[in-house]
């Protein structure tokens, strides 16, 4: 399987993700993780990144495209990946095309997990995330049982500094402007699938599954019963 989530920030994909992750056994990749770590650890793709990002702003193709193809051709991608917060532009979306083609490739499906603007903008502003593992919850639809506390593994949860009303606001500005239009290059030859995000989890990643069914199905025609 190789996928891509598409969606307002907020709307889900992370969560998403995830429950796709532990189902298949494919490597769940977030750009966003993945750039924070370089940002914390202080690298030069770090501090290249974090100019953008602390404004809200994408960043370049260029770096992104970097990020992201290092990334996929790691053994543990060689069964399939999931791209979250990837990609953002539709330069970004025809590049990962040409790359993967060069191995026979391509994104099989890209979803497109649907919440209001308003609803993003408050799933923002609620978010708290685990300082360890980074599992994402809310603080009011999906509440950690231990409070300040993660489920997972114990770590503290907080909000992310750009985790903020202001700074969602410009994000989704930036998403309508520059990610909206890789919806309409996936759709355009049949690999967009739209989900109603603004439902709880499971049936969200029902609708997700159901679709997914038909690559495994795929992936076993002509094989030896």
């Amino acid at each position: 399987m190789r996928l891509v989530l598409l969606g307002l920030p907020g709307a889900g994909k992370g969560t998403q993700g995830d429950r796709i992750s532990e189902k298949y056994g494919i490597p769940h990749i977030s750009t966003g993780s993945i750039i924070r770590e370089s940002i914390a650890s202080g690298t030069n793709l770090g501090q290249e990144a974090d100019g953008y990002i602390s404004k809200g702003e994408l960043i370049p193709d260029e770096l992104a495209l970097r990020v992201v193809h290092e990334r996929i051709i790691q053994p543990d991608c060689k069964r399939g990946w999931i791209l979250d917060g990837f990609p953002r532009t539709v330069l970004q979306a025809q590049e990962l095309d040409r790359r993967l083609a060069e191995g026979g490739l391509g994104v099989q499906m890209a979803f497109d997990i649907r919440v209001t603007q308003a609803e993003a903008i408050e799933r923002i502003a609620k978010r708290r995330m685990c300082s360890q593992c980074g599992a994402v919850y809310h603080l009011e639809h999906y509440r950690a049982k231990g409070k300040g506390i993660c489920d997972k593994c114990g770590g503290e949860l907080y909000r992310r500094s750009d985790d903020t009303e202001e700074t969602a606001r410009r994000r989704l500005s930036v998403y309508m402007r520059q990610t909206h239009p890789v919806l309409h290059y996936y759709g355009q030859d049949g690999r967009l699938y739209s989900i109603d995000g603004v439902r709880p989890i499971d049936e969200v990643f029902a609708d997700v599954d159901h679709y997914l069914q038909k690559l495994v199905k795929d992936d076993h025609v002509g094989e030896a019963r």
